[in-house]
């Protein structure tokens, strides 16, 4: 804990001089960031073959097992999303089925944090009358784990030295008391999983004329709008 303290401390004390690179989501393998025409070109190399429908392009293909089109969502030309929608439709009690599966299958997959909850629908659930009477809304969350060799230290600190700034002086950080030095590490480790929650996967049940299909979506949140256009 000393180690970890006193790293910390320097990266506060000292100037920023660069940030580390962003740990973003994945798709494939492919982040979840750039520019939309550098998405087209790898999710065709991955095999997905582009399709327009409508004036708007998607990609067919498989993922997972399934035929899917995906589909690439941008903020300010750079992608912040990879939507990916069953090609086909499925009834309710099959619905519930592949809905459950994928939880299950996220749930066992090394790459994600688990989450606290049981996230699946249980079998008596009337998921047809929840949707169309009350908006019931059926979704499941998860997020892919931080890979430490490219969490942004500075990054976080440099927020955190923010923060206690509208508390405390410059030179009471520089020299921090022993309190000070735990309020520190705590609100690094808060900053910490805020980062984590930038890489999120999460998917739900979408209604199409009395059939139903998996929406799932591949979010990096450092380039989802965040009211800057207005």
């Amino acid at each position: 804990m000393k180690t970890k303290l006193s790293v910390i401390l320097i990266l506060f004390i000292l100037p920023i001089i660069a940030l580390a690179q962003k740990d973003v989501t994945t798709f494939l393998g492919i982040p979840v960031d750039g520019y939309k025409s550098e998405m087209r070109k790898k999710l065709i190399s991955k095999g997905f073959t582009p399709k327009t429908q409508a004036g708007s392009e998607y990609f067919e293909g498989e993922f997972n097992g399934a035929d899917v089109h995906v589909f690439i969502g941008t903020n300010n030309n750079k992608v912040y999303r990879i939507m990916v929608c069953d090609a086909n439709t499925l009834d309710e009690a099959n619905i519930k089925i592949r809905f459950n599966k994928l939880v299950g299958q996220f749930e066992r997959n090394k790459r994600y944090s688990q989450p606290l909850e049981d996230q699946r629908i249980s079998e008596y659930e009337d998921i047809s009358y929840e949707m169309t009477v009350n908006n019931k809304i059926y979704e499941a969350v998860f997020y892919q784990k931080l890979d430490t060799t490219k969490i942004d230290y500075e990054a976080i600190m440099l927020q955190v030295k923010q923060d206690l700034l509208e508390k405390y002086s410059e030179d009471e950080l520089k020299k921090p008391s022993e309190e000070l030095q735990s309020e520190i590490l705590s609100a690094a480790m808060m900053k910490t999983l805020e980062f984590a929650t930038k890489k999120s996967v999460w998917f739900r049940i979408e209604q199409h004329y009395g059939k139903y299909y998996i929406a799932m979506f591949y979010d990096n949140e450092y380039n989802h709008s965040d009211g800057e256009d207005l």
